[in-house]
């Protein structure tokens, strides 16, 4: 079966008009995600990322539906509150570029245009105090999640601990990101964040950020090794209640075929991210074996004991160079460095 991103627009559509015929209680349906792009496919895999705005609070926040073994749906709900202060979705640094410019499949009301309209008046959004606070937003998150790490017992260091590092991580990566444009998602993290280090002027910061990761400390043939293990876990996992939802049977060709492609690619270490991320999340719901392969593999990474220490340590680093950075950029354009305005 030939899918092109035309196909997977349609089914978009399709899939918005369906559910809120069903549904009274949804007021809007929009399109977010890699879908936008010319080029969504990684891997000739992609998911469909559709929005449902609700009247109420929805009983549930996220769905996957398979489509085929390479494509699936990703269904995100909020609820109409989420959108009460446009202006204040300006500093926001996920759902301020969601609403931003996503792609309208449904509208019972009107909803979009008006918070749309608020997001772009005065072309503001793009301006460095209101990009300034969307970084700082971002930043503040990850420093939040890093200061619940850094007096841990190391010899308890397993995946929830190691989860709330890359998770830490992730924030300051992507406030460097939104420096020059929206945040980046899970899958493409370490692909596309070198040629926006660049663009914020600080193409180190790549080689920082890998380095957190552990990459130093193994080879492309080491992380090749894992892949089956990593798999196993994955489909063994996604069986399992109480796991991760993102750990879904539907996306497993998702994860696999990106992690495939990106470890023959330019930039092999950036397949790291998505098969750690996702190993560790299966690794929350796993024993024996399956949990030892993982535990050998962030072993390897220096992310146990002593060696996830130091990585803390190096993480904290990382954040203040970014604080560092988002106080240049602010002084370069006129502003007050602890405000951004």
């Amino acid at each position: 079966m030939r899918v092109t991103r035309e196909s997977l627009l349609r089914i978009a559509k399709e899939t918005a008009q369906e559910r809120a015929y069903n549904d009274t209680d949804i007021v809007a349906a929009y399109l977010t995600g890699s879908l936008l792009n010319v080029d969504p496919m990684l891997g000739g895999t992609a998911d469909i990322d559709i929005v449902f705005v609700h009247k109420n609070k929805p009983a549930q926040k996220r769905e996957f539906v398979k489509l085929t073994p390479d494509f699936h749906l990703d269904i995100s709900r909020r609820e109409k509150s989420e959108f009460k202060s446009p202006r204040e979705l300006r500093g926001d640094p996920w759902l301020g570029y969601e609403m931003y410019d996503p792609m309208l499949l449904f509208e019972r009301e009107k909803f979009f245009d008006f918070v749309q309209a608020s997001l772009r008046a005065g072309f503001e959004f793009e301006q460095p105090p209101l990009i300034l606070l969307r970084c700082r937003t971002m930043l503040s998150h990850g420093r939040g999640i890093w200061t619940d790490i850094t007096e841990l017992d190391e010899s308890s260091i397993g995946p929830k601990e190691i989860r709330k590092y890359m998770k830490s991580l992730f924030h300051a990566i992507n406030t460097v990101a939104e420096l020059s444009g929206p945040p980046i998602h899970e899958r493409r993290l370490l692909l596309e964040f070198p040629a926006r280090a660049a663009a914020a002027g600080k193409p180190e910061m790549t080689a920082a950020a890998f380095g957190l990761l552990g990459t130093h400390h193994v080879d492309m043939e080491k992380i090749k090794l894992w892949f089956s293990d990593w798999k196993s876990a994955f489909k063994l996992a996604s069986e399992k209640p109480g796991v991760d939802i993102r750990i879904h049977s539907a996306r497993l060709n998702y994860y696999e075929k990106a992690i495939k492609t990106m470890l023959e690619g330019e930039t092999p270490f950036a397949a790291l991210w998505p098969l750690l991320h996702t190993w560790t999340m299966s690794a929350e719901v796993l024993e024996g074996d399956h949990f030892k392969f993982w535990q050998n593999a962030v072993g390897e990474l220096g992310l146990l004991g002593s060696g996830f220490t130091e990585r803390v340590e190096g993480l904290d680093h990382f954040i203040d160079d970014i604080e560092i950075t988002l106080d240049e950029v602010a002084r370069e354009n006129g502003l007050d460095e602890s405000t951004g305005m």
